[in-house]
């Protein structure tokens, strides 16, 4: 249950062309604590409860454990949930033997575009396409948790 992840910006629209799918989320964070999120989603028509553990010292790797639980209790969990709903439309692209989840975000986050890939090991290459930017693994600015309650229009200006 070892969940080892790559963070990217991503600097065109580019992928869309090689997306093979798009899915909307809506997610809630019931705990948003550094040293476990539980977080409640809504990913189509199907809902998932999923706790992460804090990330190790490269910020690549952290247990994650998932249970897909039905879109009424999704939906009903979410109202508990702490303020700062993240809604996005996720894409997913065949890179290889691996697939890149690119989120594009809406509402208070619109602007921002991560492309996430997830990993064997740490150490596993990858090929990199031309819209994938600079790397943000490991910056918690950049982790769903954060950015419900510090949303990317509140710092944008920053970069």
């Amino acid at each position: 249950m070892q969940e080892i992840e790559r963070k990217f910006l991503v600097t065109s629209g580019a992928f869309k062309n090689e997306a093979h799918k798009r899915t909307r989320i809506v997610q809630g964070f019931l705990n948003t604590n550094p040293e476990r999120t539980v977080r409640i989603r809504i990913q189509g028509n199907d809902g998932f409860l999923t706790v992460k553990g804090k990330s190790n010292q490269s910020g690549l790797s952290r247990f994650e454990w998932e249970k897909q639980i039905s879109l009424a209790e999704a939906e009903e969990l979410l109202h508990l949930c702490e303020p700062g709903i993240i809604e996005k439309t996720r894409y997913e692209i065949a890179n290889g033997d691996h697939t890149f989840e690119v989120d594009d975000f809406k509402g208070e986050n619109e602007g921002l575009i991560i492309a996430e890939i997830e990993l064997g090991s740490e150490t596993e290459p990858f090929s990199k396409p031309e819209w994938l930017g600079k790397e943000v693994t490991g910056d918690v600015k950049y982790y769903n948790s954060n950015l419900s309650k510090n949303p990317f229009k509140t710092w944008k200006n920053e970069n």
